[in-house]
Parts: structure tokens; C-alpha cells; sequence
């Protein structure tokens, strides 16, 4: 039997039964950048038994501004190895998968076959992300997905809406127009920012991985959403309502 004693604050807040929903439930985590790997560490510290994480990344001095896994003594490295062992740190009872790769359009279906009870989609890139949304929403597996962290700095801004319900987001934007064009309007939360993003802020890269693209980012505000993102899952999980 898993020892549950580190949970009692949890169990303190949500119950017995909800705590043992959580111990129970496998969540998925697409993505472990400033949003994703934060969403991961409180996805793990909430109690949650199993865990996918996907990454096929490494740490780069730009992340450590706002990346769990990015420090100065670990430039190089794999994010999802670090976060590895990180979580497993936290609880090392949990039951968890890493897969080290980049999240690209052919490997999501043999990654949503691993049948998650969530998915916690964190993933930067426009093209993975509009696959990702179009095949969890056809095989009907829970998620919700981060909008846009960049170029932002409020993180009193951020809400968790309907994609139908979300603006002031580019990138939101940008996806509910490529999900019109295959019947799809609405029907899956996201965490998105309503402050206008600072234009000023915006780097062109060199168009790698399917991001041509990205705004400058705040240390706080990519953790803010991954709090966000990571309390949907959490919540719905769970049993407690998300509004």
C-alpha cells in the first residue's frame, strides 16, 4: 500500500476520496518548458500516482530565466531527465514514463495511446499543438492546453475559459481560427492571459520545431500558467468543480 502521509495537507483540503481519485489517475504533461515543467512538479506534489512526462529538449542558458529544470550547472542536459528526477525526489512511488523526444505530429497518436486519464498540454509549438487538440478531442481524452505566456506580465490576468471564451491572446487566436476550419469552435478549457502582450517583445528564431517565433517571457508568468493548467487537471480529477 502507497504511503499517503505526505498528502495529509492535501487531504486536509479535499478529502480522502478525492486524494485517492489523484493517487489513482495517470496525467500526461506535453511540453516541459516555463509552462509545462511547473505544471509537472505540482501535477506530482498533488498526489497524482502516474505520470507521463514528453520533452525531447535540453537546457539551454535562455531557459534559466524561466524553466524548473534550467540552472547554470546543467546547460545540455535533458529537461525531461532532469524533471525526472526531480519528481521522483517529490514521491518516489510514482509511476512514471518519460519519453524523450520532441512532441511532432506523427508521434501523437502513439502518445495518446498510452491512455492517460489527462493530459496537461503544454507545447509551444503551433502545428504539434493543433494535431494534439483535433486527436484528443476526436478519441474524447480530457485535457486542457496553455495559450500564449509570452510578452505578458500580470499574472492576475490569466483566466481558464473555454477556448470559445479566450482573447487578447495570439495565440489563441491563431488556433481557434486553424480548429474553425475543421468544425471545431469550442468544447475544451485553456489557461490564457487577457493582458495585451508587449509587441515590442517579440524574437524571431530560427524556425526549428515548427516555432518561427516568441515573445519574451517573466520568470513568474510561465509558472503562473502552469499553476493554471495544472489546477484544472488537479480539480477535474479530483471531483472538484472547475468553473
Amino acid at each position: 500500500m502507497k504511503d499517503l502521509s505526505w498528502l495529509s495537507r492535501t487531504e486536509a483540503l479535499t478529502g480522502r476520496q478525492a486524494l485517492e481519485r489523484l493517487t489513482n489517475a495517470h496525467v500526461m504533461v506535453l511540453g516541459l518548458g516555463g509552462v509545462g515543467s511547473y505544471a509537472a512538479e505540482f501535477i506530482c506534489r498533488a498526489g497524482v500516482g502516474k505520470m507521463t512526462i514528453i520533452d525531447g529538449d535540453t537546457v539551454d542558458p535562455s531557459n534559466r530565466n524561466r524553466q524548473l529544470p534550467a540552472l547554470a550547472t546543467n546547460h545540455g542536459v535533458s529537461k525531461a531527465k532532469i524533471m525526472r528526477d526531480r519528481l521522483l525526489s517529490i514521491n518516489p512511488e510514482l509511476e512514471l514514463t518519460i519519453i524523450e523526444e520532441f512532441i511532432i505530429p506523427e508521434r501523437i497518436p502513439d502518445i495518446l495511446a498510452l491512455a492517460p486519464d489527462y493530459c496537461v498540454e503544454a507545447i509551444d509549438s503551433i502545428t504539434p499543438k493543433l494535431f494534439f487538440i483535433r486527436l484528443a478531442l476526436e478519441r474524447k481524452i480530457k485535457f486542457v492546453s496553455s495559450m500564449g505566456a509570452g510578452g505578458k506580465v500580470d499574472p492576475t490576468k490569466i483566466q481558464i475559459d473555454d477556448i470559445s471564451k479566450s482573447y487578447n491572446c495570439k495565440l489563441a487566436h491563431h488556433i481557434r481560427k486553424k480548429l474553425r476550419k475543421h468544425g471545431i469552435n469550442d468544447g475544451f478549457k485553456v489557461a490564457f492571459s487577457s493582458e495585451l502582450p508587449k509587441k515590442e517583445s517579440l524574437l524571431y528564431t530560427d524556425g526549428t520545431n515548427y516555432k518561427k517565433s516568441a515573445y519574451g517571457t517573466m520568470s513568474y508568468l510561465p509558472a503562473a500558467f502552469g499553476g493554471a493548467i495544472a489546477s484544472v487537471a488537479i480539480r477535474e480529477l479530483s471531483g472538484i468543480e472547475v468553473r
